[in-house]
């Protein structure tokens, strides 16, 4: 006999419908945890999709249980669940890798001292130089675009770089001191 005795009258007894299921979820939860273990690479994770299709299977278990291959159907969601999983985790590791700062090299001694040398000249000779050596606009194209004779441009470029190279001398001098 062994068997289980019978539940008495109007107690919660499990269905019948809920038995069976019992024993569809042992037959085949196993198979289903190494199935997704090679398609995930991880047991953990695998056991959760699993889990989570045979729950989305037991709140349809009344139809279900009339499909053919009830299995198949609980598969496919583990399957589909895995890949939402990984496509959910590759947008947003695309999504902090756009959020990560990226690694800027320190800047070297010269461009220190060329940046504080640039400090000390009066704005509209540091824009000359800068547009003219570092953005490569000409003497006509800057006269253009500051709205001043080329004349006026070729001014300040030429005290520009006279107060560069005593700044640039004077610092790279103090370095040689140190």
């Amino acid at each position: 006999m062994g068997g289980r005795p019978p539940d008495p009258p109007g107690s919660s007894a499990p269905k019948a419908a809920e038995l069976v299921f019992d024993d569809f979820y042992h037959a085949h939860f196993r198979g289903l945890v190494v199935q997704l273990t090679a398609y995930t690479g991880d047991r953990g994770q695998a056991q959760d999709l699993v889990q989570e299709a045979f729950c989305r299977a037991y709140a349809r278990w009344d139809r279900l249980a009339g499909y053919e291959d009830p299995v198949a159907w609980v598969r496919k969601v583990a399957w589909n669940l895995g890949h939402n999983r990984w496509r959910r985790l590759r947008t947003a590791q695309t999504w902090l890798l756009r959020q990560r700062e990226t690694y800027a090299p320190e800047p070297s001694p010269d461009r220190v001292a060329l940046d504080t040398a640039l400090a000390t000249l009066p704005p509209n000779q540091r824009r000359a130089v800068v547009l003219h050596y570092l953005a490569d606009l000409t003497v006509a194209e800057i006269a253009a675009q500051e709205q001043v004779a080329e004349g006026t441009v070729k001014s300040w470029l030429h005290r520009g770089r006279a107060t560069l190279a005593t700044q640039l001398r004077d610092s790279n001098e103090e370095v040689r001191d140190v």
